[in-house]
């Protein structure tokens, strides 16, 4: 067959459902081949959407999201939905076209190394160099992109290969079980847990997966050991449970981070190094038992004591089996801060004042949605907001980016998320900022005809990099800048466009825009005034009493 149809057979042996991108002059064949195929082609508006789009979707159902881009510019505009992947440890293939390669007519047109560039960003990049290699090729790919650590890998399919023909036969996914951790680490970490006073689990992004929820879970309700989530670990554990304690939103100073500085061990399930640290190790401070898919990078703030290394999922049920509540575990401090950090969550969330105020949004919103729906968080202030005032019940219902931290992924990520959870509701929050970087996709997500509401938090600046500048004391420069008219904006595309001017308008709002079905941009003024008094000076005066 001709080989672009057996990249083709290929892709759907992998079980891929939808191909995200913007196709060019070079994936004609492959662009025909998928015209017969039951994969879903969704074309989006720019090649940075596309990946963003199909890394959720591998967060999402831990398959690999796929996404196509033509040579040169289109595989260029991959380079931070690569890295934005690669970070997050979402499962992605990205397949870019290319001039042919056996007999090039263009010279170097539009020509430039794209594996050689894509290198740094993924776990696996390779051109194409003939037909027969295409099984092996895709296979390769699909394997590592899934495999712990998840992340990003990378196809350049050359146009005379495209058309080449080949008979080599599809490879079939192989069934593969993960290692588990050894009996002596396993019983060394729970001798560990059994002596402790006051150890305290902590949550990471690595621990984001629908079978290490189950098991942490049960780990939590029979031992009760206080719980912290980083950023990409919320939603982890049901975050309104007893034991849960918070979420490390913010990098110091918090209500959370007095309980882990109190604890005399921590222990540290799917710690991943690109988030920020929620606690500094020192000589002679709390032990840190490690529990990951792989060994500790050890740094100078992070070199734990003792490390249990295989599936966390079969590390917890095992530690579980084997530990009992102790008698002499003291949770009476952690229990008091989270007491005391739940008091602190909703002072302003009644406030009426518009603007609206931060806390305010968060609770209407988390009013108007069910324990299944779906958040995708742009990156800006209110990204702090919702990680630390947003209970999340279930895992991956809250779609943050604590890794790249880029702008601009809010809105596709909400695309992607309603098209593999069509029955859930989906909000994508954004700053204006963020959403104009990739606010296009509004006509994709009109023609894909999804139902969901765009919330637009609408400070005329970039309201994050404000607040950084007044903590260093600098003067007021070069972060503001102008808006469209939001409504008429949403509208041109053929999407509902609204304004608030009143902060009551807002729940009642997203209620009827969610009855009404459609893509919905709401238009939300958001005060940030109180940034600096809320999360920094008072949180440190409050939780050093603790």
């Amino acid at each position: 067959m001709k080989a672009s149809d057996l990249f083709v057979r290929a892709l759907e042996a992998e079980g891929v459902e939808h191909v995200f991108g913007i196709p060019g002059e070079e994936n004609l064949d492959l662009l025909e081949s998928l015209r017969g195929s039951k994969i879903k082609l969704v074309v989006t508006r720019h090649e940075q959407a596309a990946g963003f789009m199909a890394a959720t979707y591998g967060r999402l159902t831990g398959n690999s999201g796929v996404c196509m881009s033509t040579l040169g510019p289109g595989a260029t505009n991959f380079v931070t939905a690569a890295a934005y992947a690669q970070l997050g440890g979402m499962p992605m293939v990205m397949i870019t076209g290319q001039k042919p390669i056996k007999s090039s007519k263009q010279g170097q047109f539009q020509i430039i190394d794209i594996v050689d560039m894509m290198r740094p960003l993924t776990k696996f990049t390779k051109q194409i160099v003939s037909g027969d290699s295409i099984p092996g090729r895709i296979r390769e790919a699909f394997r590592l992109a899934e495999e712990e650590r998840p992340g990003a890998t990378h196809l350049e399919l050359p146009e005379d290969i495209a058309h080449e023909h080949s008979s080599m036969p599809v490879l079939e996914p192989s069934a593969t079980r993960r290692p588990i951790a050894e009996g002596k680490a396993i019983a060394k970490a729970a001798e560990a847990i059994s002596s402790a006073r006051k150890p305290l689990l902590l949550i990471g992004a690595g621990a984001n997966r629908k079978l290490t929820s189950k098991m942490l879970r049960q780990f939590v309700e029979k031992l009760g050991i206080p719980t912290v989530t980083t950023q990409m670990g919320k939603g982890v554990i049901d975050e309104t449970g007893p034991h849960f304690i918070g979420n490390t939103a913010l990098s110091d100073g918090d209500f959370v981070h007095r309980a882990i500085n109190q604890a005399d061990l921590i222990i540290n399930v799917g710690h991943d190094v690109v988030e920020k640290p929620p606690f500094f190790m020192r000589p002679g401070g709390a032990e840190v038992v490690h529990i990951n898919f792989n060994s500790a990078q050890v740094d100078p703030v992070y070199f734990p004591q003792i490390e249990v290394v295989g599936d966390i999922a079969n590390s917890l049920w095992q530690l579980k089996e084997r530990l009992e509540p102790q008698k002499h575990w003291s949770f009476a401090d952690a229990h008091r801060i989270r007491d005391a950090l739940q008091k602190h969550i909703v002072e302003g969330a009644e406030d009426d004042s518009f603007p609206v105020m931060p806390q305010r949004l968060v609770k209407e919103v988390r009013e108007v949605l069910d324990d299944e729906s779906i958040i995708a968080l742009d990156n800006g202030m209110y990204k702090i907001w919702f990680a630390r005032n947003y209970p999340a019940y279930k895992p991956n219902t809250v779609l943050l980016d604590n890794a790249l931290a880029t702008m601009g992924a809010g809105l596709p990520s909400a695309m992607a998320a309603k098209l593999v959870h069509p029955d859930r509701k989906v909000v994508s929050i954004c700053g204006d900022g963020g959403f104009m970087m990739n606010s296009q996709e509004l006509e994709t997500a009109v023609r894909l005809k999804l139902d969901l509401i765009v919330l637009v938090l609408r400070d005329d600046g970039y309201g994050m990099i404000k607040w950084k500048q007044s903590q260093m004391d600098f003067d007021d420069f070069g972060l503001d800048f102008g808006n469209p008219d939001f409504v008429a904006y949403a509208q041109s595309y053929g999407a509902s466009g609204h304004r608030i001017a009143a902060t009551a308008e807002l729940k009642p709002l997203m209620e009827k825009c969610f009855a009404e079905g459609g893509v919905h941009l709401i238009d939300v003024q958001v005060n940030y005034s109180q940034n600096d008094r809320i999360l920094n000076n008072e949180i440190r005066e409050l939780a050093s009493k603790l």
